[in-house]
């Protein structure tokens, strides 16, 4: 089956929330800023959630000082600017998270709870209400290091993840921003998960997601063998830590990345760079599916490899191996990426307007539902372009509404 494409806006919509997508009727309230739990959220709002966006009443989410990201990562969402942590502000979030599905926060530590908006005050409004708190370090554990700043940078690095990339002589963060967005889809699922059983019994849960251990889950697959064999793999560089012919390779014209693995493909693999003869010896037998970096002649390999690659043109090589089962690609440059007819069939790649009716392009709706598929419906909106809609919608007069505003615990666009 094809998966439809995403509906493009003609204008700018209005803030009511169409009906579409898998998450048709879930609502989603968040504060939180940059990149781990709004990316969350947005992700919640392409599928179809009714996204409020709850933003401070000075100078909005710092996301706002970005250029062009801003306005994938706030599509389909609605701007509430609030003050939450005074007695009136406090109000206001309990109005809005009373028929809400989700509540996202995201802060140092348990900051929320030791400003009054406890789990227990939520969950007095609302039963059934996800609670998802997003932090660097989590909810409790030793207090120095809970109410600590982290950023996407510091969880890579406070969790080994950082110390497993790199060159043997430095430690390298993977970019962009891995630690905020691995942590985003673990939001997702997680809330997604809660949401689930909340349904189903009608009582809510509360997540206490912490980057750091997300980045540990991530980066298990080596550190499973230091805390049971005490093996300790090198930071690779270009190369896989300990196996040969994987890893990212120059040509005559770029880069090459290949994952040469299995029986075929390492045959293959031996025969083009001119070590067939190796094929089927005691060091190399007709089994053999890896070839590891502590093999008798791993040295040899990947010297050939390389000295092959540098004959070679980047895409007429993934093409070749490719047509014989080896897993290898080009390393495309964002010029070659936009270039890609497959991209463009499967449109990855979209136009929508932003608030001033300019066009803007950015990812599509990832991923790909073939029956509710999701939909921009709306570019991002000004700093509390949404507050009066969903106050109102929340039961507030448009009285107590200018209140609000007037004391500073609001404020609208």
């Amino acid at each position: 089956m094809t998966s439809p494409g995403p509906k493009e806006p003609s204008a700018v919509p209005t803030s009511a929330v169409p009906p579409f997508g898998a998450l048709q009727g879930v609502k989603v309230v968040y504060s939180a800023v940059e990149i781990a739990a709004p990316s969350a959220a947005a992700l919640m709002a392409e599928w179809g959630a009714d996204v409020v966006w709850i933003e401070n009443t000075r100078t909005g989410d710092s996301m706002r000082d970005t250029v062009n990201v801003k306005e994938l990562e706030r599509r389909n969402q609605r701007s509430v600017a609030l003050n939450p942590f005074t007695d009136e502000g406090r109000e206001v979030l309990l109005s809005l998270i009373a028929d809400a599905d989700i509540f996202v926060e995201s802060s140092k530590g348990p900051t929320y709870a030791r400003r009054g908006i406890t789990d227990e005050l939520l969950w007095e409004r609302n039963p059934r209400l996800v609670i998802v708190h997003v932090s660097g370090f989590g909810q409790y554990g030793v207090p120095e290091r809970v109410n600590r700043a982290a950023y996407d940078l510091t969880v890579q690095a406070y969790s080994g993840y950082m110390a497993q990339n790199g060159t043997p002589e430095q430690p390298m963060a993977a970019v962009p921003y891995v630690g905020d967005y691995f942590t985003s889809l673990m939001v997702v699922s997680s809330a997604l998960a809660a949401l689930h059983r909340a349904t189903a019994t009608g009582e809510g849960e509360s997540l206490d997601v912490a980057m750091y251990e997300v980045m540990l889950r991530i980066g298990s697959y080596y550190l499973m063998d230091y805390m049971n064999d005490g093996t300790v793999y090198p930071r690779p560089g270009p190369r896989h830590p300990n196996l040969c012919a994987i890893g990212e390779y120059r040509t005559s014209d770029g880069f090459i990345g290949l994952c040469i693995y299995g029986v075929k493909q390492n045959k293959y693999l031996l025969e083009r760079i001119g070590l067939g003869h190796l094929w089927g010896t005691e060091d190399y037998p007709e089994d053999t599916s890896a070839l590891w970096l502590d093999g008798p002649q791993a040295p040899l390999i990947e010297a050939k490899i390389e000295e092959f690659c540098l004959t070679q043109k980047a895409l007429e090589l993934e093409k070749e191996f490719s047509e014989a089962g080896l897993a290898a690609n080009a390393v495309l440059e964002f010029d070659q990426v936009l270039a890609e007819e497959h991209l463009a069939q499967r449109e990855a790649i979209v136009e929508w307007k932003r608030q001033d009716g300019s066009n803007v392009k950015g990812i599509g709706i990832v991923p790909k539902f073939a029956r509710n598929p999701g939909q921009i419906w709306r570019p991002m909106p000004d700093l509390g372009q949404d507050t009066d809609t969903v106050l109102t919608e929340a039961g507030w007069t448009p009285e107590e509404i200018s209140r609000l505003e007037d004391n500073g615990t609001i404020r609208r666009s």
